[in-house]
């Protein structure tokens, strides 16, 4: 609940609405361009984007071709500081609100 909550919130407000936008942008040109180099799957391609950018990197995808492990790199310089920016944002937001909310039940 409180993941929509911030959602809205950063929706409603002009610099995190460009931060969320920005991101979104970023996972949606990993997603294609994963899907046409690579040929996954759209989910396969967004999934691999995301776990990517988080440095999560289960290693059950690759890039199999030059042109997909080229890209990915690009993708990780370009894109790894946004995301990490993204959920950086994220979660001072909620810290935030946490801390709202215990300093008015004090």
């Amino acid at each position: 609940m409180i993941f929509l909550q911030t959602i809205i919130t950063f929706l409603k407000d002009k610099e995190y609405r460009s931060l969320l936008f920005t991101s979104v942008l970023i996972l949606a040109i990993g997603s294609i361009t994963y899907h046409w180099i690579e040929g996954w799957s759209w989910i396969d391609s967004l999934y691999f984007s995301v776990i990517t950018l988080t440095t999560i990197g289960y290693g059950d995808f690759s890039p199999q071709t030059s042109v997909g492990k080229l890209f990915t790199i690009f993708y990780i310089l370009m894109g790894l500081g946004m995301i990490l920016s993204f959920i950086h944002t994220v979660y001072n937001h909620y810290n935030e609100i946490k801390r709202k909310a215990k300093s008015k039940g004090e």
